[in-house]
């Protein structure tokens, strides 16, 4: 190795004084080392690949030293990952398996004794790769599922490339399965060849190693340099990339407009077996792409690496027609594909046929559309696909791009093992799958609300004016990074209200709640209400209200997958309060609209309710300022003695909330009153005056 730390393809992330820092610990180093493998894309994906150390530990029974390798744990990923992770193992245990181990047909049987080699038994679980490292002799280990590797490993041609650009430093395996007997295969070739730095897995991935961890990284960038070096110096050479454009891209905002206007219907029609939510990209990788001659050959062969093809499917699907009743057809041509699929491959003991909507929508001049339970799960089935037109990509400039077979696939799909992992996750969360859009979202029981959908799983957009920045960063720390936006609204401009819901749309697919909390508070005597006054409390609740619903009743009605409309309004809607008479009118005119709206959406499956608080002090921007002492005057006390008398005044003598607002917003749209429309819901502590009937 000529330990360069110079690349052009791959990043150098290595710090000498963070690794001074660690050098007492081998596990903390073997982290740190994967933690930079896994920050670049071009090496692996998220929880693509897996690493390793072998170091010596303590036995906690015999207080004698043993060899132990730790791993990444079943499900992790090496961007992220901790010692919590991580499986460890006697290593010892792990080569006594070899005893054990009855041949192909019984390679599940395997995964069972793994635990019975655990050095902590309250470690990760350990994943199928395990005896990929734990039987190999080196002490660190990476096995990564670069593009570049990828595109060699799935090239017709592939062993003979590897030979012109490794020599004999690097060994070939054929396509199998992971598993024990590919660990086996492993250790008998690198047994027989004494000097490798590295193995290619056919259609799968790339091993490499080194004594030190800094080694083993500086092993596996210059494997991985050399590869992309070579394919750089290829692409375009014997033929055009993709065969040659076949189409232009559209400008990129009509790319967007584009991709907002049908993805909806996807979103609808991907979601025939559960909610789905939705990503777009429009990445100049996947443009050339699928504008190019050779799309429709190339996505038919599938994906070849296994982590590639279990977040994408067996193949994507390809838009011929953007009508809905092409798109309708399309979708029924490729469930009935899937169905195909498989009839043909499936084996006595298969587990049942799962959802047969594609994840992977390709649209010519415009981009990709991924779709799954959650947003993270459908970014990260977009980059996978990312990688592999990487991979076809560069499989195709030096040689002719092989998928993987139709059974291997399947039997990977559909793999007891894969399945009991998808039987343990924990159940979804009441809200998982939905979208949210709440209007007022970065004020006090706006951002409530937010919090209390998140919690149950929603993506949510806080559409607001103010504070955009530092509510989508509060919300992201908390909830993480896809699963919260905010965007720009102005309630009374239908252009502004359109363009915030084609941010939501480009965001997550579609729109599934929407909550009308957006408001503002004028507390005047007749004799002062204004002209200006009026207007604008009408504009902003009544025509706010009016046209949030309408742009996201169009929505919801092109998904076809139903919806809930909730409507803050306020307990002035039902009691008539001095000093009042402007919000007061709004306010019941808003409620009276949930009532018309409920009516006539039903046919939809779309439900309309009405959340009336009162007197949410804490929090609330609407108690800032001149509505409080309006408020103070009316009743002739002190704004600071306002939260006592309206606690006072109620049934149960309590103050209320915004969270208390919060919780009554979730209970109409978690599925507790699915049969519910129509309603209003008081929050009010208890206010007879204001009793519904």
């Amino acid at each position: 190795m000529k330990k360069t730390l110079t690349f052009n393809h791959v990043s150098y992330l290595w710090d000498d004084n963070k690794a001074a820092e660690l050098a007492q610990n081998e596990v903390d180093l073997f982290i740190y080392r994967s933690n930079l493998l896994g920050a670049d894309l071009r090496l692996t994906n998220y929880a693509g690949g897996n690493t390793s150390c072998k170091i010596t530990e303590t036995d906690p029974v015999t207080g004698e030293p043993a060899e132990v390798m730790w791993v990444k744990g079943s499900g992790g990923d090496i961007g992220t990952l901790t010692k919590k992770g991580c499986a460890n193992l006697y290593i010892d245990r792990l080569q006594a398996l070899r005893k054990r181990y009855r041949g192909l047909a019984f390679e599940d049987e395997m995964v069972a004794l793994f635990d019975h080699c655990l050095f902590d038994p309250k470690c990760a679980a350990p994943s199928i790769d395990t005896p990929l490292h734990g039987l190999l002799p080196f002490k660190h280990i990476d096995h990564l599922h670069p593009d570049a590797l990828i595109a060699i490993a799935a090239s017709k041609d592939g062993p003979a490339i590897m030979k012109e650009i490794w020599g004999d430093t690097m060994a070939w395996l054929p396509w199998q399965k992971p598993g024990f007997d590919l660990g086996l295969q492993l250790s008998k070739t690198v047994e027989e060849n004494p000097n490798l730095r590295g193995v290619i897995l056919g259609g799968h991935g790339l091993f490499t190693w080194g004594e030190t961890s800094f080694d083993s990284y500086i092993n596996t960038l210059e494997v991985i340099e050399m590869a992309s070096e070579y394919l750089e110096a290829n692409y375009g050479k014997k033929k055009p990339v993709f065969g040659g454009a076949k189409l232009t891209s559209k400008p990129a905002e009509e790319r967007k407009l584009a991709a907002a206007e049908i993805m909806p219907t996807l979103r609808g029609l991907a979601s025939s077996y559960r909610l789905m939510v939705g990503h777009f990209t429009d990445d100049a990788r996947v443009l050339e792409y699928v504008n190019s001659n050779d799309l429709e050959r190339l996505a038919q062969k599938g994906t070849s690496c296994p982590d590639h093809f279990l977040r994408t499917k067996i193949r994507p699907m390809v838009l011929t027609g953007t009508s809905k009743e092409s798109i309708e057809a399309q979708f029924e041509a490729y469930r009935a594909d899937y169905a195909a699929y498989y009839e043909r491959c499936k084996h006595d003991n298969s587990p049942a046929i799962r959802d047969s909507n594609p994840v992977v929508i390709l649209y010519p001049q415009v981009g990709m559309f991924t779709f799954a339970k959650d947003k993270q799960t459908a970014r990260v089935a977009a980059e996978f696909y990312t990688n592999a037109i990487n991979v076809m990509k560069g499989a195709e400039a030096v040689s002719e791009y092989v998928g993987l077979d139709e059974q291997e696939a399947f039997n990977i799909e559909y793999w007891l093992l894969e399945e009991a992992k998808l039987q343990r996750m924990p159940k979804p969360k009441a809200l998982s799958g939905k979208v949210a859009f709440v209007t007022g979202g970065t004020g006090g029981i706006g951002k409530a609300i937010c919090e209390e959908l998140l919690k149950e799983g929603a993506c949510v957009v806080a559409a607001d004016r103010n504070l955009l920045a530092e509510t989508q960063d509060e919300l992201r720390q908390k909830y993480g990074k896809d699963a919260a936006i905010t965007t720009n609204i102005d309630v009374v401009n239908p252009d502004v209200i359109a363009e915030s819901f084609r941010n939501t749309i480009l965001q997550f697919g579609g729109v599934d709640i929407v909550v009308n909390c957006a408001g503002l508070s004028i507390s005047k005597p007749l004799e002062d209400h204004t002209i200006a006054d009026w207007d604008l409390l009408q504009n902003v609740l009544v025509k706010g209200q009016f046209l949030v619903s309408q742009e996201a009743v169009r929505i919801m009605r092109q998904q076809a997958t139903g919806g809930d409309i909730v409507n803050i309004a306020s307990k002035n809607a039902l009691f008539a309060g001095p000093n009042n008479v402007g919000y007061g009118t709004a306010k019941a005119a808003q409620a009276h609209m949930t009532r018309l709206l409920a009516a006539e959406l039903g046919k939809d499956k779309i439900r309309v309710n009405t959340v009336n608080p009162d007197a949410v002090l804490r929090g609330s921007k609407i108690w800032e300022g001149e509505w409080a002492e309006g408020r103070a005057k009316a009743y002739g006390i002190k704004v600071e003695d306002l939260p006592k008398m309206y606690a006072a005044r109620t049934l149960l003598n309590e103050e209320i909330l915004t969270e208390d607002i919060a919780k009554a917003v979730r209970v109409f749209v978690n599925g507790s009153l699915a049969k519910s429309t129509g309603n209003i819901l008081n929050v009010d502590g208890g206010v007879a005056v204001a009793f519904v009937r």
